[in-house]
């Protein structure tokens, strides 16, 4: 038997607030499912089950903010009854405890509760032979009593995301059309019957800003928000700029930053990439960022000495290339989650997890996996016409890598005056871990992967 904790989110994360269970006592769960949906300050996220087996009880109630840490649910093995892991707990509830379940009989003579739901039911008049259990086998939970004892009312089919916006925007569910399978009411629904139409469909991109050479402003990237439009974020676009602030103080404060840039040139790439799309699949085509991710990934591979973070006043490499994609959420704020293997990806597939992600980044659709602490982070305002960007190193990592537009710049080639696409990469890095030569390795590196595209 095992207990299943409040997860750390995020290097800066202490705390978070359960927003709801996704599942119940008596659901048999594998590793990696998603069971909770819990609520940090900069984010709503999914959050997966670290081990398989069978939820016992539940110790956290929705609505409650816990310490990171803290003991949420008990995962029992898939063969032992969950009477078995009730026994364990505490008969009485305790500050926190949120309880399981028990087995009900359908008749009154053999009705079987915990001294917690009996007492409920008891102070509530509740003959609990009468209650129809909605747990596995029949079981009658807390929530049961609750309803047996509340007039029926009609409850909408809407997401969790849905009700949210709802309660925001003050719109009244039961007035909203959905559109959603089986009528369920959507985010979108809620945003229409509010009036917003606002939020336009553009192809998801990476994007991130980047203070001028000497950053005292502008923001790092930070953890995921998954409800990444303001007005679907919970705890509010103030609340979110707070997140950065506080991640901007810690950064310039901490971080002895240096930074380096060069310019490359892309035109080896730039007619690889457009040779290779004209003549394979629609649905494998790439773009520019595509071939720049994977050389980072692969010259952060080589250059290990930036691909880590500082802890404990000493460098720490990473095992693998978790590469963070910088992402402007709509109507502010940022999001970096993990590309996890990045330098071991193929293009097509790169490129097809880069869209996902985003997509669901933008979406609010992240797993809790997916913002697990990145080992590089990259910026990139290309699409956005800047041609230098310098970042703000986000802790506790070590480096960052921005990208601008390609933009086409008069080149001596082979003496020859001629034109060629280029893009400027800069390097904002850590000095307590590593020093300019390192950074110029790196670098070094990227320029030369990219002069290589079919090794990729």
């Amino acid at each position: 038997m095992t207990e299943f904790a409040m997860p750390s989110l995020g290097a800066d994360m202490d705390e978070g607030t359960l927003v709801e269970w996704l599942v119940s006592p008596g659901d048999t769960v594998t590793k990696g499912d998603v069971v909770a949906v819990v609520e940090t300050a900069k984010s709503t996220i999914e959050v997966e089950c670290f081990d398989s087996g069978t939820v016992s009880a539940l110790l956290v109630a929705p609505g409650t903010k816990v310490p990171v840490g803290t003991p949420m649910a008990v995962i029992g093995r898939a063969a032992e009854p969950t009477a078995h892991a009730l026994a364990q707990r505490p008969t009485e509830p305790s500050p926190g405890f949120y309880p399981a379940p028990v087995r009900a009989a359908t008749r009154a003579s053999d009705a079987v509760s915990t001294p917690l739901v009996r007492h409920l039911a008891q102070k509530k008049d509740i003959d609990l032979s009468t209650v129809h259990g909605s747990g596995k086998g029949g079981q009658i939970t807390r929530a049961d009593v609750e309803k047996a004892a509340s007039p029926p009312r009609h409850r909408v089919p809407a997401s969790p995301l849905a009700r949210r916006l709802a309660r925001s925007l003050d719109v009244d569910l039961d007035r909203v059309r959905g559109t959603g399978r089986n009528g369920t009411v959507k985010a979108d629904d809620v945003r229409a019957a509010a009036g917003e139409h606002a939020h336009c469909a553009h192809e998801p991109r990476p994007l991130a800003p980047g203070p001028p050479p000497t950053p005292t402003s502008a923001a790092p990237p930070v953890r995921p928000s998954v409800r990444s439009r303001p007005d679907t974020l919970t705890t509010g676009v103030p609340t979110t700029r707070s997140a950065i602030s506080a991640l901007m103080t810690r950064a310039n404060r901490d971080i002895p930053h240096y930074y380096l840039s060069t310019t490359i040139d892309l035109a080896a790439a730039t007619a690889w990439m457009l040779n290779r799309n004209a003549n394979g699949p629609v649905g494998e085509r790439l773009v520019p960022a595509a071939l720049l991710l994977k050389s980072v990934a692969l010259a952060a591979r080589q250059v290990p000495q930036l691909n880590g973070y500082w802890e404990d006043g000493a460098f720490v490499p990473a095992g693998g290339v978790r590469l963070g994609i910088a992402v402007s959420l709509r109507g502010g704020g940022l999001a970096a989650p993990a590309l996890a293997n990045a330098d071991t990806m193929s293009l097509p597939e790169l490129m097809k997890a880069l869209r996902d992600l985003v997509s669901r980044a933008r979406g609010g659709r992240l797993r809790a996996s997916e913002t697990a602490d990145p080992t590089l982070t990259v910026t990139n305002l290309g699409d956005q016409g800047v041609e230098t960007v310098f970042g703000v190193i986000y802790p506790p990592q070590v480096a960052l890598v921005g990208l601008g537009c390609v933009v086409e710049r008069p080149m001596a080639v082979d003496g020859m005056l001629t034109v060629h696409p280029t893009v400027t990469a800069t390097l904002s890095a850590d000095h307590r871990a590593s020093d300019g030569a390192t950074g110029a390795r790196f670098l070094t590196a990227l320029d030369r992967l990219l002069q290589r595209p079919e090794e990729l």
